[in-house]
């Protein structure tokens, strides 16, 4: 697909992008442009990492980014409507919106589908920590740390779904390493798992971040190179004119640019709607908070752990656990629900030893923007000069440094990578 190539509106000077949004994905997509010699303002109605980007597992596990749409999330989902300490948690009260949305969801939980959009995650899955590593080696001051994902299960029946999906995922062609740990090496890798984890599988290859010090690294980086940080202020609205796309604000001067990339997270349709992209996005909020370790020296926390029955996420920050998990469809302005965390501490109990639940902080919810399809919406749109990069629901700190730099090199050469075909907003 071949657009027409950023150039300044007026035809002379440098290119001016407005990036909308100050999370990992519009970050990144700033940087990118800067790569190529574009100028950038970024917009942030809040503030860097503010958003899903914030209090996320920071994983960079291309080995685990599959689609959602997997055939036995029809079953878990009815089993998760009558138990309200389930990973899955769907509001009972009447929202047409939210019911289309699912139903269109479930739709797609069918072998076949998740194969055709598995095949479309495979490129990008095999180019993701490629990308963490460019920004590393090109004055980012953030580092993205080797790790495996230590998936562990309570009972060894319970491994036969990751099991089954590791067979799918190599299947499809993405190499993925996975190898069964016996329990003596998984007590004296990670003791701070329960005596009680029945089995283990080991998921090398992969990566894991500090998400709010990366993002934070990734602004500053921006800013450095002379990228202009707009925070605190929220675009309102998009309005064309000679001299390009004009970004209208809440509250301050509008900003205009030759062109402007909408990476608002959970927020995308607000703005991406009136230009054409009607894929349905909704918020799936998750949660987490960090605990402390009791005994750090004698139980080390060396990689990423998960608990895929359990659905709850631990990775090590420091000398404090960070611990995730929920998929709830509210809406993205509605405040942190405290049952929700307290389901995962009473679903986590049983699964880790030596660690202090009372010591509990940063506790923090945030809109994953989930697609009803399952994939990122990654280009242009139908108004000409405003672009889309969202919709990467879980995968955004995963993708999000490949698919900034996948859309700034459409932005500037008007050739649209044949990576990013699928991810069309306009699809």
């Amino acid at each position: 697909m071949v657009l027409e190539p950023l150039r300044p509106a007026k035809g002379q000077g440098t290119p001016h992008v407005v990036v909308i949004g100050a999370g990992m994905v519009g970050l990144a997509t700033a940087w990118h442009l800067q790569e190529r010699g574009v100028e950038v303002t970024v917009v942030e109605r809040s503030g860097v990492a503010a958003g899903s980007s914030w209090g996320n597992a920071g994983w960079v596990s291309p080995g685990l980014c599959v689609p959602l749409s997997d055939p036995s999330v029809i079953k878990y989902g009815l089993k998760a409507l009558l138990d309200p300490d389930s990973p899955l948690y769907i509001p009972m009260k009447p929202d047409p919106k939210l019911a289309a949305f699912l139903l269109g969801f479930a739709r797609r939980c069918t072998p076949g589908q998740w194969k055709r959009t598995m095949d479309k995650f495979v490129p990008v899955n095999r180019q993701a920590i490629e990308a963490f590593q460019y920004l590393e080696d090109h004055g980012v001051a953030a580092k993205s740390h080797d790790a495996p994902i230590m998936a562990a299960f309570r009972r060894a029946e319970d491994a036969a779904g990751l099991e089954h999906e590791i067979k799918l995922i190599r299947e499809a062609g993405l190499e993925l390493e996975a190898t069964e740990v016996d329990n003596a090496t998984l007590r004296s890798e990670l003791p701070i798992v329960s005596p009680d984890v029945e089995k283990a599988i080991r998921l090398g290859g992969q990566r894991f971040i500090d998400p709010p010090a990366y993002v934070n690294a990734l602004a500053d980086a921006v800013a450095q190179r002379g990228g202009h940080m707009v925070i605190g202020s929220n675009a309102r609205a998009l309005r064309h004119g000679p001299g390009g796309v004009t970004v209208e604000m809440v509250s301050g001067e509008p900003i205009s640019g030759d062109a402007v990339v909408i990476a608002t997270g959970a927020w995308l349709p607000e703005l991406a709607k009136v230009c054409g992209v009607k894929v349905p996005v909704r918020a799936g909020r998750g949660y987490s908070f960090s605990v402390g370790v009791t005994d750090p020296a004698n139980r080390p926390v060396p990689c990423p752990v998960y608990f895929p029955f359990e659905r709850i996420a631990c990775t090590p920050l420091g000398d404090r656990l960070r611990i995730g998990g929920t998929m709830e469809f509210a809406g993205t302005e509605e405040p942190l629900h405290v049952e929700r965390v307290n389901a995962i501490v009473k679903n986590g109990k049983p699964l880790l030893s030596g660690v202090d639940w009372d010591d509990q902080q940063d506790t923090w919810v945030g809109g994953r923007p989930v697609s009803v399809d399952g994939l990122p919406l990654v280009g242009p749109t139908r108004v000409p000069r405003v672009f889309s990069n969202g919709g990467h629901g879980m995968w955004g700190i995963t993708l999000g440094p490949l698919s900034g730099q996948l859309l700034a090199e459409q932005m500037v050469t008007g050739v649209t990578p044949p990576e990013l075909l699928p991810f069309s907003p306009t699809r």
